[in-house]
Parts: C-alpha cells; sequence; structure tokens
C-alpha cells in the first residue's frame, strides 16, 4: 500500500532475478504506486488491482484470482503476512505459494515460513522469502532501483518550465504528522538567499505545505506537488539534491541516485532509512533525547523536539555540502 515500502520491495525482485534469471517477475500493485513499475529494472509488468482496506471484498478477490488464474504464474510470494493477502492467490491454484504463516494461513500458503518475529526490518522479512527456506541472510541485501531515461527528464523539464541547472527538491509530507520536519518554510528561504532554485514535491495532501513554503521561499520555489506519481519521480530524478522526511518521496530519490537527505524524528534510520544509503541522515542528538525513537504518531514526552530542534540552517548547510560533493555549482 505504502510508497516507501512499495519502492524497498525492488530489492526482493532482485533477489528473484539473481535466483531465477530466466523466471519473469510481475508486481501486484495498487493504482498510487503503480507508474513505479516503469521504472523498476527486472520487472516484467505491474498488476494493477486495487483492494480496499479493512474489508474482504469477495468479488474483487475472486476477479484477481481469475486474472492470476489466466497466466499461469509458478510462484506467488505473498509479503503482507494478512489473511486476505494470500486468498487470491490459492483462489488461483498458483503451486508454490510462498510467504509466513502470519494470521495462521494454513491452506491458502502450501510453502509457509517461520521465524518472521526475529527479522527486525521489513525488508529482511520481505526479500527472505525469495531466498530458498532456511537460506542465511547475506550480509547486504541488493539495493533498490529507480532508472528513468534521460530523454524522459528533459521533456519533464520542458513541460514545466524548468531550467537545467541543479535544483533542491523538498518533500515535506509523509504518513503521520510526526513524522515532519517543522521548517521546511525557512529552508526554502534560505536556499533561495543563496541563489538556489528550490521545487516543493508532493502529493495532494502536501499542497497546503507547499502553498506555506511558496509564500516563505517567494518566486524562487515551485510547487510540483500533483495528483500523480509519475510526476514526483520524475523531479526526484531531475533534481541536484532532495530533502525529504522519512517518506515514500525520501525512498524514490534514493533509488534514483539522487543525493538525498533524510530528516527523522520518531522513527529509527536502521529500520526505515533506505537501503540506498543516504547523502545525510539528519537526527537530532540521542544524548539528548533519550526518547528517540519512539515510533509514535504522537509526541507523548518532549513536544516534537526531535524535529523542532534540527535547525533550518543546519539543514541548509548540509545541503549546500552536497552540493558540492555531487559537482554542482553552488
Amino acid at each position: 500500500m505504502w510508497i516507501g515500502d512499495f519502492v524497498r520491495n525492488h530489492t526482493v525482485v532482485r533477489v528473484l532475478k539473481e535466483r531465477w534469471p530466466n523466471r519473469p517477475v510481475d508486481l501486484l500493485t495498487t493504482s498510487l504506486c503503480a507508474p513505479l513499475v516503469d521504472y523498476m529494472p527486472g520487472v516484467r509488468q505491474g498488476i494493477v488491482w486495487d483492494l480496499p482496506r479493512s474489508r474482504l471484498a469477495v468479488g474483487r478477490q475472486f476477479g484477481l484470482a481469475k486474472l492470476l488464474r489466466e497466466r499461469t504464474y509458478g510462484t506467488a510470494l505473498v509479503l503482507p503476512r494478512t489473511w486476505k493477502a494470500a486468498i487470491a492467490p490459492a483462489l488461483a491454484g498458483i503451486p508454490e505459494r510462498i510467504g509466513f504463516v502470519g494470521e495462521f494461513r494454513f491452506g491458502l500458503l502450501n510453502r509457509w515460513r517461520w521465524g518472521e518475529k526475529k527479522l527486525p526490518r521489513f525488508i529482511d522479512k520481505n526479500a527472505a522469502l525469495a531466498q530458498p527456506d532456511g537460506a542465511p541472510l547475506p550480509p547486504e541485501w541488493p539495493v533498490p532501483q529507480l532508472r528513468v531515461p534521460a530523454e524522459e527528464i528533459v521533456r519533464w523539464r520542458q513541460a514545466n518550465g524548468l531550467s537545467a541547472g541543479a535544483a533542491i527538491a523538498l518533500a515535506p509530507g509523509s504518513v503521520g504528522v510526526s513524522k515532519r520536519w517543522t521548517y521546511y518554510p525557512e529552508a526554502a528561504r534560505l536556499l533561495v538567499e543563496r541563489g538556489l532554485e528550490v521545487w516543493v514535491v508532493g502529493g495532494p495532501a502536501e499542497k497546503g505545505l507547499a502553498q506555506e513554503i511558496v509564500a516563505a521561499g517567494g518566486p524562487g520555489v515551485r510547487d510540483l506537488t500533483g495528483n500523480d506519481l509519475r510526476n514526483g519521480v520524475l523531479a526526484m530524478a531531475a533534481a541536484g539534491v532532495a530533502i525529504s522526511n522519512d517518506s515514500g518521496l525520501m525512498h524514490i530519490a534514493a533509488a534514483l541516485g539522487t543525493p538525498t537527505m533524510g530528516i527523522f524524528g520518531p522513527t529509527s534510520p536502521y529500520l526505515w532509512a533506505p537501503l540506498n544509503g543516504l547523502a545525510a541522515t539528519v537526527l537530532q542528538d540521542k544524548e539528548v533525547l533519550s526518547c528517540q525513537p519512539c515510533q509514535n504518531t504522537i509526541c507523548k514526552m518532549n513536544d516534537h523536539r526531535c524535529m523542532r530542534d534540527i535547525a533550518a540552517s543546519e539543514v541548509v548547510g548540509i545541503a549546500q555540502r552536497v552540493l558540492r560533493e555531487a559537482g554542482a555549482p553552488v
């Protein structure tokens, strides 16, 4: 369901392709994440099929099962641990259905795995399913990759009236308000004062944040938020540096190879940062805030100091250093 999780699961695709180089890999995807499939090496196609949350949707399950049966898949990796996630592959009669036992999915899965709770990270759980049963985890997983053709970026810049220079992409949104850094408007103003072009990237939920940032930064800031995730992918591919909360756009930028600064508050970089590595991981000193990371959606102890105490000037200074290291004019 979540954009960041979908990007991280490209690691699973890469593990599968290493194990079975000649077997095509398709991804079941939501409408939201479907544009990402076009930029994922090793994926043959995406199957867009939206299943609602919090209800079984029997008709939709039977429709998906029919589609899967027609495509004669040999193996299904059921990555979510929920009972309903395993229904359609079972109804489709896919010969090998692999997943963790999860919600006691005996009968729905026929190659169930144990030990899910011993694997701390999301990617360890999912990528382990792509390995032979009992295989040890590797020291490092292959990192997610997103590849955008250069000519597509050029066309996108032209369509949006953007210059060819290096810009700073700001991704102020996230799932959960506690993960949102406080000072994007001030950072935009400081970046513009230093002669840098600033883009605000996000979905329709970030439109209000984008307006605040544009108001603070003036004409040097462009609001590039919109309804199409493809626009966000292209913006992150074209940017010189991305500054992001712990969000899907952070994972997109890192997988594209764009130098990415991740700002972390209540969440742990070890558990949730991209495997690709970040140009900078920005977080408050743990010696000052013993409660971090708390993983809570609402701060219960320190009035959100894990985000409020990260100054805009600090983030802007790091962004300029990252741009210099990337060889872009500052």
